[in-house]
């Protein structure tokens, strides 16, 4: 694992299709469209409002540099074989899912050689977004197929003022069950409990835990 502090960032304004808008795809596109990128996007299942809406999926991929697929990752294989025939050459395809393993396999298998991809991770989320978080911080799995793919992620990551920590999905995943996993597991048990994070007599250790159930609350499990 490495984290990079990258010397060029990409300042130029890039396309970009997101692929479910749902409360990460919500988030995200709204963090492009503050750095001055273009988003269109696409999900059957949301509500996109009209500046941002593609009409179909072929629609919102046709102009775009990047593709993000922010869909659940069980929707990823369908999504990814609709997708692929509207690919070309010189598109970059990324996910932003919580693990990387599966994603990492399911676009290697599918995009090939021919399609550029890489994993990522973005380690913030709406929540942490709207809490002006900083440093914001993303992992970058690379394709052995596609290392440039992986670069130019980089210099857009870091364009997006984030930290960005260079990972393979194996180490990636086995590091999210023991942290984000874990205490999503820990807090969904209190919340189901009961357990009401607005304690007016709680300690200043309970703030963490507060922002663990709010997260979990927010979550779409």
């Amino acid at each position: 694992m490495s984290t990079i502090a990258p010397h060029h960032v990409e300042k130029s304004a890039m396309t970009f299709a997101v692929l479910g808008y749902g409360r990460f795809g919500q988030a995200f596109a709204g963090l492009l469209l503050q750095a001055g990128h273009r988003v269109r996007a696409f999900d059957p299942h949301a509500e996109v409002p009209a500046t941002l809406a593609a009409a179909s999926m072929a629609a919102a991929v046709d102009a775009a540099s990047w593709i993000v697929l922010a869909m659940p990752v069980p929707q990823m294989r369908d999504a990814l074989c609709t997708l692929r025939p509207q690919l070309r050459a010189g598109q970059t395809v990324l996910d932003v899912g919580s693990v990387k393993m599966h994603p990492c396999a399911l676009m290697d298998e599918l995009l090939g050689a021919e399609i550029a991809h890489v994993g990522t991770h973005p380690l913030f989320g709406p929540l942490s977004l709207a809490r002006g978080e900083r440093p914001l911080r993303t992992v970058i799995c690379a394709s052995a197929r596609h290392p440039q793919a992986a670069a130019r992620a980089r210099q857009l990551f870091a364009g997006l003022g984030c930290d960005v920590i260079e990972q393979d999905p194996d180490s990636h995943d086995r590091a999210m069950a023991n942290t984000h996993a874990l205490a999503f597991f820990l807090a969904k048990g209190l919340v189901d409990l009961g357990v009401d994070d607005d304690i007016t007599l709680a300690p200043p250790s309970f703030q963490g835990m507060k922002h663990m159930l709010a997260a979990v609350r927010g979550d779409a499990g």
